[in-house]
């Protein structure tokens, strides 16, 4: 279940339009401070990064440092990504149209991040191919 807090900022942020600055220090110092919680809260942030087309420079950042953190290091065993875990994140990445870029980038990220990442994670690093980030041929490097 999404906290209260989280509903009425995606909200805001839905009639809006836009994600600010202060929308992402918002998240990171009263609404989320200790980072996420679940996967509904991975989701809602994903779906959101889709529904949203301005976009802070902070968000990207904020997104994928948050989702990674929760994906490689909030669940057990910490630095895995499992099968399950890889199917629920690529689900939520595809959903509503496919991936927008910070998608990519976060795939991308979970798959440098963690120390194992199940192969559905890195077979859809290497479908993204290079226009996920110069760090995709680091990428593609450890996996080889």
């Amino acid at each position: 279940m999404i906290k209260n807090s989280l509903q009425s900022f995606i909200d805001r942020v839905l009639e809006s339009r836009r994600i600010s600055d202060d929308d992402v220090r918002l998240l990171q110092r009263d609404i989320l401070p200790h980072g996420l919680l679940s996967q509904e809260d991975a989701d809602v942030l994903i779906a959101l990064d889709r529904a949203v087309a301005t976009q802070s420079s902070l968000w990207a950042d904020y997104l994928i440092a948050s989702v990674v953190d929760f994906v490689v290091w909030g669940t057990r065993p910490t630095g895995h990504v499992g099968g399950e875990a890889a199917h629920w994140l690529l689900s939520s990445i595809r959903a509503g149209g496919g991936p927008t870029a910070n998608g990519v980038r976060l795939a991308l990220e979970v798959v440098r991040e963690a120390e194992h990442a199940d192969s559905s994670l890195a077979s859809f690093v290497l479908r993204a191919g290079p226009a996920a980030e110069p760090a995709y041929a680091s990428v593609v490097a450890r996996m080889a």
